[in-house]
């Protein structure tokens, strides 16, 4: 069994000429990265901008819904643990169990989606989802409701990174990071607007409803994911060195026509999303044909190497470092999800179902502040940071805004342990949290941005370990967190877990900006793909 370094598969190791000083004027063009197939018009990156977009917001929508459904119950849980007569902490199962298997099982769909293909995997999942949903809405006890999650959670966890790795198949690099935003936003959105929705929907009907509009809406996106997300796995040649790419490849485009703005000139002979007048060696796909589940086994491998491939790469640094701050972040707030219905909903606050979940509005703000400041600004930094170094793009650009986050995100720990803890008015409670929200989003836009920069060929397989080890290593934490609280008090416990998503934004950026090139370039040339 030949063992391959990364640098066999991608001679650019991160760094890549994005960048083209035009001879005519003193400005420069954006070079499209990785470079789309000149004669293929089946590779994704050619795809009219429609396609692609109509294609990725049913993934982000998938995901938006399995967290909807799962998550969006938490402030129903004072009201679940009364109904059936449950402890908080066997009350908390219901969003803890489900957060293990939405990690683990990415050790299985990424490995069958790299074998056979993603759009089966979609399709089988969203349909099984919707059937799951069906299962908790008419659930007798809690145990029945309690497996309707945990197999939700199953069938949703192919989205966990297979959504993410989808960016990598559709996009270029300097897209990579806001759409890794618009990502992180769905994948988070249904945290806080499912637990928002859901808490009117108590109030006014009663949980089960809260299931029931899940159904109706998993049900719509089965089929947008049927008819509208073909295949996105598709075979790149071997990736020449970065320095040189961005001049040999025939399909550069200006930043305009890569918008796909009305009347885009052409640069040799065409752009990325119109193949113009370039001969095409294969034949286009029909729509029926894209429809087809079937796109045949990854060639040259087998499915047993598939799931054993991905684990060597903990060895590298930013899978490690992307894993551990997801982590923490998902941690900070899944913690609020689950003690704030026990907060609120108790003397001294008493607030009803409905008002309780109120507070995701701050979550909401928080994850959208956090995906910009993580996808749009971070693609605004590195491309001004890239026209400084001569065109040439640095992963580890992004990394600087990893800052943002951390300030924000650990003072936001402090604001909430405290609030809950002197009893203050709610207003604590709501800006802590909107203050922690920030997190969720903006660190994993931007580490999973950056892996997939340092190890673009094996991106999906990175990305596998990042969402499935932060959310084994949450459940860990989230395990102990009713009785942490319950032993040290809400300020003890948040301000440790403040201090640990310090330590670890910081130590990481510590480390990788000033010696992530260096560490990239050593890496690169580690035997350890299968």
């Amino acid at each position: 069994m030949r063992l391959h370094a990364l640098h066999d598969l991608d001679k650019t190791e991160g760094t890549v000429q994005l960048r083209h000083q035009d001879a005519s004027s003193s400005s420069t063009s954006l070079l499209l990265y990785p470079p789309p197939s000149p004669t293929d018009p089946n590779d994704p990156l050619r795809w009219p901008r429609w396609k692609k977009h109509t294609a990725f917001l049913s993934v982000c929508a998938f995901t938006f819904l399995t967290n909807y459904g799962i998550g969006g119950l938490a402030p129903a849980f004072y009201i679940l643990s009364q109904e059936f007569d449950k402890s908080v902490a066997e009350t908390s199962d219901l969003l803890l169990w489900p957060i293990l298997v939405l990690g683990a099982f990415n050790f299985f769909w990424v490995p069958v989606a790299n074998y056979f293909g993603k759009r089966p995997v979609f399709v089988l999942t969203s349909g099984l989802l919707c059937g799951c949903f069906v299962w908790g809405a008419v659930a007798g006890s809690f145990e029945s409701l309690l497996w309707s999650n945990v197999v939700a959670a199953f069938a949703g966890s192919s989205t966990e990174a297979l959504g993410a790795s989808i960016v990598n198949d559709l996009y270029f690099l300097h897209e990579r990071g806001a759409k890794m935003g618009v990502y992180m936003n769905f994948i988070s959105g249904g945290n806080t607007l499912g637990p928002l929705v859901c808490g009117f929907v108590i109030t006014g009907l009663s949980w089960r409803w809260h299931k029931w509009i899940a159904v109706i809406l998993t049900g719509v996106n089965f089929v947008t994911v049927l008819l509208f997300v073909p295949e996105t796995r598709y075979y790149r040649e071997e990736i020449r060195d970065g320095a040189d790419q961005g001049r040999e490849v025939t399909l550069s485009s200006s930043a305009e026509n890569i918008e796909g703005s009305g009347d885009a000139a052409k640069e040799d002979g065409m752009t990325a999303e119109d193949a113009g007048d370039s001969p095409s060696t294969v034949p286009k796909k029909t729509w029926a044909q894209q429809l087809n589940l079937w796109s045949g086994a990854a060639p040259d491998t087998n499915l047993a190497k598939m799931f054993v491939r991905p684990l060597p790469m903990f060895a590298y640094p930013c899978v490690v470092y992307s894993f551990l701050g997801y982590a923490v972040s998902l941690v900070l707030t899944v913690s609020v999800n689950i003690l704030n219905p026990f907060v609120l909903q108790a003397p001294p606050y008493s607030w009803s179902p409905m008002i309780n979940g109120l507070i995701n509005i701050p979550g909401f703000i928080g994850n959208v502040a956090g995906s910009y400041a993580g996808g749009w600004l971070v693609d605004a930094f590195c491309d001004w940071r890239t026209r400084r170094n001569n065109g040439v793009f640095e992963p580890e650009n992004r990394l600087y805004l990893c800052v943002v986050p951390l300030l924000i995100t650990g003072a936001g720990c402090i604001v909430f342990g405290y609030g809950v803890e002197r009893t203050l008015h709610w207003t604590s409670l709501f800006f802590g949290y909107g203050m922690i929200s920030v997190a969720l989003t903006a660190v994993p836009t931007i580490t999973m941005a950056y892996v997939s920069d340092c190890l673009l060929p094996v991106n999906s397989d990175a990305l596998m370990l990042v969402n499935g080890s932060k959310n084994i290593v949450a459940f860990g934490f989230l395990y102990g967190i009713v009785p942490w609280v319950e032993k040290v008090g809400y300020a003890d416990c948040f301000g440790t877990q403040a201090g640990i998503f310090v330590a670890i934004i910081g130590l990481g950026m510590a480390v990788l900006i000033p010696f992530g090139e260096k560490i990239r370039h050593v890496q690169a040339r580690w035997r350890i793909i299968l």
